[in-house]
């Protein structure tokens, strides 16, 4: 319910403002957030079952690989292959960076 509400808030801010509606940014927000989320857990250093708990029930039912896929398989569908390009870069940039700092943060705490 939180990936769909949080989907929501970044779809109607965008198409608010009316830039990058063809992009997915809903999803790219919902999976680098919960990147960040996993890298915090990590830091953390939670024990094994605690770590497998949180990571898998709470944050894999949070962050979306499948959409993700299919928005990609979307655009490059519709011949907007750099923007296929882009969501492929953009999310994997990003997510590795917001799961490095959530694990930064994680051990700081």
């Amino acid at each position: 319910m939180l990936r769909f509400l949080a989907d929501g808030a970044v779809a109607t801010r965008v198409d608010q403002h009316s830039a990058g509606r063809d992009f997915p940014l809903g999803t790219l927000a919902v999976n680098v957030s919960g990147a960040m989320i996993l890298g915090l857990l990590t830091g953390l250093a939670l024990g094994h079952d605690q770590a497998l708990l949180a990571g898998t029930a709470a944050v894999g039912s949070y962050t979306t690989f499948s959409t993700w896929m299919f928005e990609t398989d979307r655009l490059a569908e519709e011949r907007q292959y750099r923007r296929a390009a882009a969501n492929v870069i953009v999310s994997l940039v990003l997510g590795v960076a917001a799961a490095a700092l959530g694990r930064l943060i994680g051990a700081h705490l």
